[in-house]
């Protein structure tokens, strides 16, 4: 009996590494894609690429790409990208989801829509994703996020700057956005496409974890081990201290993150958030426009949406 008991324990420690790895903080690399150092082989006009340290020595991989209306201004220098930073374009910073890198096509898709605006655009790979050094974890990748805001603060002068997460990255934006609205350095504003409430109640929605959905021991393998491992990205407590202007964007037939989980989270900070701040809007898209997980993108209405909401927000840095 003593044997059992011994054996079943283990599971924490041998079983759901392997589990969290593969399952959650996904790093999947794509072979066949051009090197991240050249960002136009990706399409994009007037985007450099360079390297930002983050905190333990790691490296981030980063991508600059310029508004359209200053691609043919400003020169292929770095002081001169940096400078540019400045000239009152808002500056999307983007945190993207839990596979490949700041080079997937729909990113890239994306990208081209905020220089479209005539907006900066600057994403970067988290520690262990892309061609960023280290392994990540929830506070590493949060730290991260906070390393490019800051370098980005650094840089943009009076320019606002927006942050937009997609999937996984919700969770690391809506963490990030709280402690810099605590500090007193909200962004202008935010962005949660795909969103979840907290990796527990997406873990137990997910696909995958369907089959073993109703066994009695579903929770202390899958969702226990979350907290086990200290991953959390409890979007729906950090959403309450976020004062900035929020938008929320689902596609009915999101597949890997239920449309059900981004409604809760609009619901949730509609009821928590303080009475004086900004908006909080949600924009669900019908399951017959086949937008997913991840092609909100492909949506006609969408430089509108992102037009609409950057104007409109209060224009704080």
């Amino acid at each position: 009996m003593g044997h059992k008991e011994n054996h079943v324990m283990l599971r924490p420690v041998f079983l759901f590494p392997l589990f969290e790895s593969n399952f959650l903080i996904l790093k999947v690399r794509w072979p066949l894609a051009p090197p991240l150092s050249n960002p136009e082989a990706y399409g994009l006009i007037g985007a450099r690429n360079f390297y930002l340290p983050s905190k333990d020595g790691i490296q981030l991989g980063v991508w600059h790409i310029l508004p359209a209306d200053l691609t043919q201004r400003v020169e292929r220098k770095e002081a001169s990208f940096d400078q540019a930073l400045s000239h009152s374009n808002p500056v999307i910073l983007y945190l993207h989801g839990n596979s490949n890198t700041r080079g997937g096509s729909h990113r890239v898709d994306l990208y081209k829509i905020f220089a479209g605006l005539n907006y900066h655009v600057v994403s970067f790979d988290y520690r262990g994703y892309g061609d960023s050094t280290g392994s990540p974890t929830e506070e590493g990748i949060c730290e991260d996020a906070l390393m490019v805001h800051s370098w980005v603060k650094k840089h943009a002068g009076n320019s606002p700057v927006f942050l937009w997460g997609h999937s996984l990255g919700t969770g690391v934006t809506s963490k990030v956005t709280r402690k810099l609205c605590e500090e007193g350095s909200c962004p202008a504003g935010i962005v949660l496409e795909a969103p979840f409430t907290s990796t527990r109640e997406e873990c137990s929605g997910h696909p995958f974890a369907q089959p073993w959905r109703y066994f009695p021991w579903f929770d202390w393998f899958f969702t226990d081990g979350l907290e086990a491992n200290n991953i959390y990205f409890e979007s729906d407590k950090h959403v309450a201290a976020v004062t900035c202007p929020l938008l929320i964007l689902h596609a009915e037939d999101d597949f890997i993150v239920p449309f059900r989980l981004g409604k809760k989270l609009y619901e949730i900070a509609k009821d928590t958030r303080p009475r004086d701040a900004g908006p909080v809007n949600f924009i669900g898209y019908d399951r017959s426009h086949g937008y997913g997980h991840k092609y909100i993108c492909n949506s006609p209405a969408l430089p509108q949406v992102i037009s609409e909401f950057v104007e409109g927000s209060p224009q704080k840095v």
